[in-house]
């Protein structure tokens, strides 16, 4: 990468506004493109992701059938469905009849048990527009530029090979899997939903956003984004926000009291370039903040290890906030492949699950 590239030194103290949103955030009435998903994820990461389970720490609340218990009892005993008897059901739901004809053992379902609605809110804000990968190298299908004609591969086509990733897995067990796209506010979503054809929905969404200029530089406002994604959720959902986390630590603890107070369970991936955190520039170059915070040339050698100090007790904060509420979190580095770090974290996740009361 050209040492005389503008890095992004966003820092500012990004306040918002408490807004709720209308059930029809912008964006979200939309005709989608048809992107091919491979743009993002290799057709081999898909097929290692389809076998993991996404499992919510938390008692969910939803209105169908699935892996999740809800915490409504006895309200409905309306059957469902059948599904096939795992090691560890509940003895007493096996539906006898159904064995003494068919010699299966098969579970009955009730409309009070539930899927997990999963919302995955991706960072859209002008600092995760950075990216010193090629697109060539990091593309599932390895083409030479994205859908905007970028030869560079962003940190927010890394969150969106993410969120294409967690909404594959969550739909592809079964449950539903819904969208949200923010910056200074929410600027696209799409419905949760299991039905087919969601998950293009959702690729498609994250590939509309960048082709509009207007929102390449906009600022972080992850308070009112959260508080607008709350007023149209009437469930406990699983919330994935897939961000680089450059705002105020103050604001994210805050951020994170809330989801916690509303009983949402949360997973975190703070998404890095590499030249973020290593800072190995070595020339005298123009550095320019990507949110409106303007441009100053300085030496990269004289400030490095200040540098490398202050990112690496922002990351630790950020770890701390989430992780200090019981939340999960995941860093990643948009020079990784995406496959192995997302299946060994869905793996630990779920094994830690299993081994505790919310399994």
């Amino acid at each position: 990468m050209p040492d005389d590239r503008p890095i992004d030194t966003s820092s500012a103290a990004r306040r918002a506004d408490h807004a709720g949103a209308s059930d029809g955030t912008p964006g979200s009435a939309r005709s989608l493109p048809e992107v091919d998903p491979s743009l993002y994820l290799h057709p081999q990461t898909l097929s290692r992701l389809g076998s993991f389970e996404l499992r919510a720490k938390m008692i969910v609340e939803g209105i169908s059938s699935g892996w999740h218990r809800s915490p409504f009892q006895g309200f409905s005993v309306e059957f469902a469905q059948h599904r096939p008897y795992v090691p560890g059901d509940d003895i007493r739901r096996l539906d006898w009849k159904v064995f003494a004809k068919t010699d299966r053992l098969q579970i009955k379902q009730t409309h009070q048990e539930t899927t997990l609605d999963l919302l995955v809110m991706v960072d859209s804000s002008g600092s995760m527009n950075y990216g010193s990968r090629s697109f060539e190298e990091a593309s599932g299908e390895g083409r030479k530029t994205s859908v905007d004609g970028r030869t560079s591969w962003t940190k927010y086509d890394h969150a969106t090979a993410v969120a294409a990733a967690l909404s594959y897995i969550t739909l592809h067990q079964g449950d539903r899997a819904g969208l949200i796209v923010y910056a200074d506010e929410v600027r696209a979503s799409v419905r949760r939903s299991s039905s087919q054809g969601t998950w293009r929905q959702i690729v498609g969404a994250l590939s509309l956003h960048p082709l509009a200029p207007e929102n390449r530089s906009r600022p972080t406002a992850l308070s009112r984004a959260v508080d607008q994604a709350l007023a149209s959720i009437s469930n406990r959902c699983l919330i994935a926000i897939v961000s680089d986390f450059f705002g105020e630590i103050d604001e994210i603890r805050e951020v994170v009291a809330r989801l916690r107070h509303r009983r949402h369970d949360v997973i975190a991936f703070q998404v890095l370039d590499r030249a973020e955190l290593d800072f190995d520039f070595v020339e005298p170059a123009p550095f320019e903040g990507l949110e409106g915070e303007g441009r100053v040339r300085l030496d990269p050698r004289a400030i490095r290890d200040s540098y490398r100090e202050l990112i690496g007790t922002h990351v630790s904060e950020v770890e701390r906030a989430f992780r200090g509420a019981g939340y999960d979190y995941q860093a990643l580095s948009t020079h990784d492949w995406l496959g192995p770090p997302m299946a060994a974290f869905v793996a630990r996740r779920n094994s830690i699950l299993k081994r505790s009361k919310y399994a």
